[in-house]
């Protein structure tokens, strides 16, 4: 079984193919270009890394958000027009859990963090059993205080990865203390690896659905949606 991993939720555009026990082949970017210019020329370099024809793909997983509306609108299009063209099915794996995915192993709790602007953050909460992720807390949007409060609570060591490290550590640094563990850079963006072997991991369970169906995952309303709803309803 192959599957194509595509990650265009966050800052960082990336792709892979997975199949039972590899990762085949994986690509990356974060050059700031849109992804709608990195992700198509993405997909087929990795099919091609891979020795994989497309059609030989079993299915696409796709991260479904929270993140950048742009980034998931480009991402999801994408994912699901070739899942329809090849008539494969599609996995959707949120993208705080696949940013999570690549830590599991280890112990303590790990607390991806996205940078949703407006002086928030989205965020989980994980603890590794040693072989899977244990969801403690769904993505939610907290501003970083109130995001320190929860946590603290927890009286562990929390591993922080995500874009979020970038405008957040250091006051996350000073609000948690020596309770605040941070991955190395190389481990703070998203994987398509990651993206490829929990979408493998879903379709191989019969969890895969019609692309038609797959929704993304905002958390907020995307400042479009605020501005039409402030204009066009009464009481908006």
């Amino acid at each position: 079984m192959y599957v194509l991993g595509i990650e265009a939720s966050t800052p960082v555009a990336a792709t892979a193919v997975a199949t039972e026990g590899k990762i085949l082949a994986e690509r990356m970017v974060n050059n700031k270009r849109t992804h709608s210019v990195n992700l198509l020329p993405m997909v087929r370099d990795v099919l091609a890394d891979a020795g994989i024809d497309k059609n030989k793909l079993d299915g696409i997983a796709v991260t479904t958000g929270p993140g950048s509306f742009t980034g998931l609108r480009i991402g999801m299009s994408t994912a699901k027009t070739l899942a329809m063209v090849l008539n494969l099915p599609v996995a959707g794996v949120p993208t705080l859990e696949s940013l999570a995915y690549p830590l599991s192993g280890q112990a303590g709790l790990i607390c991806p963090v996205l940078n949703a602007r407006k002086n928030e953050l989205y965020v989980a909460l994980y603890r590794s059993n040693g072989k899977k992720l244990v969801t403690l807390l769904p993505a939610f949007a907290a501003g970083v205080k109130a995001l320190a409060s929860i946590l603290e609570t927890y009286d562990e060591h929390i591993t922080f990865l995500g874009d979020g490290l970038e405008a957040y550590q250091s006051e996350l640094t000073e609000l948690l203390k020596d309770q605040a563990r941070f991955a190395p850079e190389c481990a703070v963006f998203p994987r398509g690896a990651a993206v490829a072997e929990l979408g493998l991991q879903l379709i191989k369970s019969g969890a895969g659905t019609d692309p038609m169906t797959l929704l993304p995952h905002y958390i907020r309303e995307s400042e479009a949606e605020i501005k039409w709803r402030e204009r066009c309803l009464p009481n908006g």
